[in-house]
């Protein structure tokens, strides 16, 4: 697949929970058939020093998702069609689809998530960066997670504190 990297260890000291290849998401059913994960070798280079840096800090990513097939992405805009938290796929503006995005939690030592406030994919205004309605140390954690990945090269969404892509993602086409 177009530059493409499968994101695995131990090249990539992750965990991976692919959300999409189980039922535990939005949807409520699984939309991909295995669980692997893969990322624009760009963006795949940004995740290896995000790594890095977590790791200086004694923790880890838990990945929920990166790239998404366009039909899977529909298959997401059909069921939420709510432009705050999806990206519908007939306006092009897909970095998932480009595989320069990526869906990620921090974790302990021990495989514990961090305190984040809210679920990954709650699509509600919890889950915005900067929403002071959370607890004090989901906040921090956050803001953790947003520092470690925007100086990694990421660029985050207001809207989704899990969800962070490469900057100018239209440069990349669109991986069929």
């Amino acid at each position: 697949m177009n530059n493409l990297i499968e994101i695995k260890q131990p090249e990539f000291d992750t965990d991976l929970y692919i959300a999409y290849a189980t039922s535990d998401n939005f949807t409520g059913r699984p939309l991909y058939k295995n669980a692997r994960c893969f990322l624009h070798e760009d963006a795949a280079a940004c995740l290896k020093k995000s790594i890095g840096m977590a790791a200086a800090l004694g923790l880890r990513f838990k990945i929920f998702d990166a790239f998404r097939p366009i039909e899977t992405q529909q298959e997401l805009w059909d069921d939420c069609p709510d432009a705050n938290f999806l990206s519908n796929p007939q306006t092009g503006a897909v970095p998932h689809c480009r595989g320069v995005a990526i869906d990620l939690t921090l974790i302990d030592k021990n495989g514990k998530e961090l305190d984040m406030g809210t679920a990954f994919d709650e699509f509600s205004p919890l889950s915005y960066h900067g929403n002071m309605e959370i607890s004090a140390e989901a906040q921090k954690n956050r803001h953790l997670l947003m520092g470690i990945m925007t100086t990694a090269g990421w660029d985050f969404y207001r809207n989704e504190w899990w969800h962070y892509q490469l900057f100018e993602p239209r440069k990349y086409p669109v991986i069929k």
